[in-house]
């Protein structure tokens, strides 16, 4: 089930956030760099933030949250600017849920185009997006240790 989160969910967001975030970023940045109490503390304000304005969905499996995802604009572009599957449920179509619910409702606000940034050494992630018609950005695509996405919503239903 995907819906909007709810600020009851901010403990379970973060939790997810940063175990994902760890299987991605372990091995190439300092644990402290993702997952010390500055940067926990960093991420609980920030999703607590994203909540509040709205910009979160959630996936729930078996009554437990599955998988997280926001967006917003940011210099006029709409960004998205998380998307995290608990790592014991990869490869069982939560992420694939959250990304069409995502534009589904990109393409209700009338976007046509989405970007993301993906970490140079994720390739899972960018294999995702590749599947899911993220391209890289022509014009900028990399920023510092990351990769720029690009999407062109399309019209209709996916």
């Amino acid at each position: 089930m995907i819906r909007p989160a709810a600020l009851a969910d901010l403990d379970a967001v973060t939790a997810l956030h940063a175990e994902a975030r760890a299987t991605y970023y372990r091995g190439h940045l300092p644990d402290e760099a993702f997952g010390g109490p500055a940067e926990h503390a960093r991420t609980r304000a920030g999703w607590a933030a994203a909540i509040e304005r709205g910009a979160v969905i959630c996936a729930e499996r078996d009554g437990a949250l599955a998988g997280v995802a926001a967006s917003r604009a940011i210099d006029g572009v709409m960004t998205l600017t998380q998307l995290h599957v608990h790592p014991a449920l990869w490869r069982a179509g939560i992420g694939t849920a959250l990304h069409q619910a995502c534009v589904a409702g990109w393409r209700l606000a009338g976007v046509a185009t989405a970007r993301l940034e993906v970490f140079a050494h994720n390739r899972r992630a960018q294999d995702f997006y590749a599947a899911h018609g993220w391209r890289p950005d022509p014009d900028e695509p990399f920023s510092g240790d990351h990769l720029l996405l690009r999407l062109t919503v399309p019209p209709g239903v996916e």
